[in-house]
């Protein structure tokens, strides 16, 4: 699909305000409302706009702490993978999940209430997660920036 400058227009606006009315939003991309209406439905439609979320604060939420898990398994066969990748799903504080290519074969980012709540998460879950052979936690001191709005 190919997108327009109108579309993108209309993309970063919902990327930073999700919950505007469509009346604003048509004003803010200079559209009338019934054609700004059709073309968020057709952005819908073709799975650019994949869904629409509430961000909550970790902080605020008792979940100050993140911990990026560097996890490296035993073996890369297709059953290895696909018994982590299904498991690590189950766990509440993995926010994300990636397979990678260099050192580690996983990384995921984890939320805690502190250090003693990640060592339960740790005891309780992620050493229990099929196939692992190593893990290496990295603790983040502070967000310098973060951002879930794709450059468009």
């Amino acid at each position: 699909m190919t997108l327009d400058e109108t579309d993108r227009r209309i993309l970063r606006e919902l990327q930073k305000r999700g919950r505007i009315s469509n009346a604003d939003l048509s004003e803010a991309v200079n559209l009338s409302p019934s054609a700004c209406h059709r073309r968020v439905q057709r952005l819908e439609a073709d799975g650019l706009i994949r869904d629409y979320v509430a961000l909550l604060d970790a902080r605020r939420m008792g979940l100050p702490t993140t911990v990026f898990v560097e996890i490296t398994l035993s073996a890369q066969a297709d059953e290895v993978l696909e018994a982590f990748e299904t498991a690590v799903q189950r766990v509440p504080a993995v926010l994300e999940c990636h397979l990678m290519a260099g050192t580690a074969d996983y990384i995921l980012k984890v939320v805690a209430e502190d250090t003693e709540d990640f060592a339960r998460i740790h005891r309780q879950y992620l050493t229990r997660l099929p196939g692992v052979a190593q893990m290496q936690s990295s603790f983040a001191l502070r967000t310098v920036f973060k951002t879930t709005a794709l450059p468009v």
